[in-house]
């Protein structure tokens, strides 16, 4: 797509909104860079001025406080960050007006040179792609981990190279505004309800994750987990090759795992790839995410042996069941990227000791129930916080755990699962929901957590 000297709007005030104004304006695009929030609701956050600063001095007109109706006839192209909804009016009547309507990540695609490997699936994408960025790092000249992992696809395409390769973490949020997009390799990972809030129903939500491989081909591959029943099914959709991973079933292709090592059987290798005991990151489910990254990096074209060395070196993720610190023999865990009840499952079942668990958060209407089933023989004690908190306390109820408080703040929470820990126990914030009601991210979630209890000890 043609950008130079088209009036391009870019909808949502966020790294990703920031990042592709800035990109188009590089390209010779005239921008503009809306959002509903007012200034002084974005003003809030720290680095408003420095970001309102900069993007005045490009030249990048701001348009706050309201959605753009009255503008949409006025522009050529508009650009959706992956937080604002594709169905709102503004962004039918651009359609209807025959505007092309694209996402950061498939404005930042029509410029990479690189082949990319695109991550998606309700859980571990974070810690998977991570991992994959650091296999391609050892490999190729110029690798850059970007996407809904923090970094916008955006701000480093045009440093991309054809010898290098780029790892990304792509949401459903941001699948819905691609159009040719088309990774050399893709994955999805598992398929659990999440952000119905956004998608409706669990059909439309697998249906934007299968959009992460609808543009690539039979020179392609396509990485999908065995065990999880949607993402099995995807196989029969996806015109790439695929390679299928799978926790203790033996495949006849794919890379698969026992109880004591993981094996590849396939891409010309037929041979053991490691023992278990050389991940460093707790639980099954890592075990997952270990050989999804270990598929897409040797589809990418990266050696065994590099692999192996990376996963054994790999300390895991920022956020996602992180060791903190051990008070008095309470360890204090961080899992603040478990934000739907899918990934707090596989965070209670990773943890070897009784838990005492934060939970709650912001409402994405999800179920708890097989997240609270879970704490049977494992969960001693839960404060209970944020909007959904009566919620979780009703479905606890339910099954007779009454060992719970709600709490009124955060740091309240950290405090009663203190004070109901004894030695020998954990406490685990995982709250099987989103930060924002009570934060602006689950980073700051984390962050705050993280603090508090260093003040603890």
């Amino acid at each position: 797509m043609e950008y130079k000297d088209k009036k391009v709007l870019v909808s949502g005030f966020g790294m990703s909104g920031i990042s592709a104004a800035g990109l188009l304006k590089k390209l010779g695009a005239s921008v503009i860079l809306q959002d509903k929030k007012t200034e002084a609701e974005l003003s809030k956050a720290e680095d408003f001025e420095n970001n309102k600063s900069e993007l005045t001095a490009k030249g990048i007109e701001l348009y706050l406080g309201a959605n753009p109706d009255d503008i949409i006839g006025d522009i050529d192209i508009l650009v959706l960050s992956p937080g604002v909804p594709t169905d709102l009016d503004f962004v039918n009547k651009a359609r209807e007006l025959g505007k092309p309507v694209i996402g950061e990540i498939e404005l930042a695609y029509e410029f990479c040179k690189s082949p990319i490997a695109a991550i998606t699936g309700t859980n571990g994408k974070t810690t998977t792609t991570t991992l994959v960025g650091e296999i391609l790092k050892a490999h190729f000249k110029k690798t850059f981990t970007v996407g809904n992992i923090g970094y916008p696809f955006a701000d480093i395409t045009l440093d991309t190279v054809p010898e290098g390769a780029v790892a990304a973490e792509i949401s459903s949020f941001q699948l819905e505004t691609i159009i040719d997009f088309r990774p050399k390799v893709s994955a999805v990972l598992n398929i659990t309800p999440d952000h119905l809030n956004r998608h409706h129903t669990l059909e439309n939500y697998i249906a934007a994750k299968e959009r992460v491989f609808e543009n690539q081909t039979s020179e392609d591959y396509c990485v999908l987990n065995y065990n999880d029943e949607a993402t099995r099914r995807m196989a029969e959709k996806t015109k790439a090759k695929v390679i299928f991973f799978s926790l203790y079933r033996e495949l006849d292709e794919g890379i698969y795992a026992d109880t004591q090592s993981i094996y590849i059987k396939t891409l010309g290798y037929d041979e053991k790839l490691m023992d278990l005991s050389d991940i460093f990151i707790p639980g099954a489910h890592n075990i997952e995410n270990v050989m999804a990254a270990a598929a897409c990096s040797a589809a990418m074209g990266v050696p065994l042996d590099t692999i192996r060395r990376v996963i054994k070196d790999f300390r895991g993720v920022e956020h996602r069941i992180e060791f903190v610190a051990s008070i008095n023999d309470v360890e204090f865990y961080n899992d603040s990227k478990g934000t739907n009840p899918d990934a707090s499952i596989k965070a209670v079942e990773a943890m070897k000791r009784p838990i005492c668990i934060i939970a709650g958060g912001y409402d994405k209407q999800v179920s708890y129930t097989d997240w609270i089933k879970t704490f049977k023989g494992r969960v001693k004690f839960a404060a209970v916080i944020g909007q959904v908190r009566q919620m979780i306390a009703d479905e606890l109820d339910s099954i007779g755990f009454t060992n719970y408080k709600i709490a009124d703040t955060f740091e309240e929470a950290i405090d009663l699962c203190w004070q109901n820990a004894e030695p020998g126990d954990c406490v685990l914030l995982s709250p099987a929901s989103a930060s924002w009601d009570m934060f602006k991210s689950y980073e700051q979630r984390g962050e705050i957590f993280k603090d508090y209890v260093k003040k603890l000890k």
